[in-house]
């Protein structure tokens, strides 16, 4: 019996140490997934630089504009690289499962506008350049809804405080709406749609307070002439973009712009015979 015993003591003491380096194994490996980094919706790269490490997964396409993205390590990129006025620099043992494609390199932008191709314009305007795009989706939609856009300029002329608070109170009924989608099981897909309803009023009530500041500006300056939609609308969104850049004010003009121009955006939608107040009959 005591030389079973004596036998038997390594053993334990073996599996023990098995057993703790079988811990140290996975924490070790816990640790590096946890430092790896998933983008599963793909990866946009915006005027900035970006660099995919070890064992960093893109699941998706990835876009880099004005930036620039280095791929090093055993990083996987599962869709294609697109690139414009940027680049792009694998390295190492990166693995690219798609295509790769440089629509218009950093070259081509150092040619024509060495000043554009610079980082020095970009990084610090991060902020400026996201408002400049949001401009633009908001002219694209100026484009596509047209006689929308002027229905909901129409409401918050004449109705503005209707409009802000209509804003308010869809803004605040957004969560508890999705919630309610969300817990329904069957409302789940128009939660998309909610978004996209969201987001196409924001879009809409800001082209039109747009084209009523722009507006208001061209009479100010030549009462004489009626502008174009189009030119007070370019001109409404410069003075909207230069307001919410402002470093104490800036948020405010932000909220209300949003608020208001998400209500008209709203109202546009409503008959015009439901704002029409009580008239006084005619008097004798």
């Amino acid at each position: 019996m005591l030389r079973i015993r004596l036998r038997t003591m390594p053993l334990r003491r073996g599996a023990r140490a098995a057993t703790l380096v079988a811990l140290l194994g996975c924490f070790l490996s816990l640790a590096a997934s946890a430092s790896a980094h998933t983008y599963t919706h793909g990866l946009n790269v915006w005027s900035d630089g970006v660099t995919l490490t070890e064992d960093d997964e893109v699941k998706g396409d990835v876009n880099v504009i004005f930036g620039s993205l280095a791929c090093d390590g055993s990083a996987t990129i599962d869709g294609n690289v697109t690139v414009f006025f940027g680049t792009f620099d694998p390295s190492g043992e990166c693995d690219v499962r798609g295509t790769t494609s440089n629509v218009i390199g950093s070259g081509t932008l150092e040619a024509f506008a060495p000043w554009a191709a610079s980082d020095t314009l970009f990084r610090p305007n991060r902020a400026l350049m996201r408002k400049l795009g949001w401009d633009l989706v908001v002219l694209i939609a100026f484009l596509l809804f047209p006689f929308r856009m002027r229905v909901a300029l129409d409401r918050v002329e004449k109705h503005p405080g209707s409009s802000t608070a209509v804003g308010a109170i869809a803004l605040v009924a957004m969560i508890p709406v999705a919630v309610l989608l969300l817990v329904s099981i069957i409302g789940i897909p128009l939660i998309p749609i909610e978004i996209a309803a969201v987001f196409a009023g924001l879009w809409i009530g800001q082209g039109a307070v747009a084209l009523l500041l722009g507006r208001r500006l061209f009479e100010l300056m030549r009462p004489a002439t009626t502008p174009a939609p189009l030119g007070a609308l370019i001109v409404g969104l410069v003075l909207i973009t230069a307001a919410e850049t402002l470093p104490i004010v800036g948020w405010a003009v932000t909220a209300i712009v949003a608020l208001t121009g998400l209500g008209s955006a709203i109202l546009a939608f409503v008959r015009e015979t439901a704002f029409h107040s009580f008239r006084p009959g005619p008097t004798a």
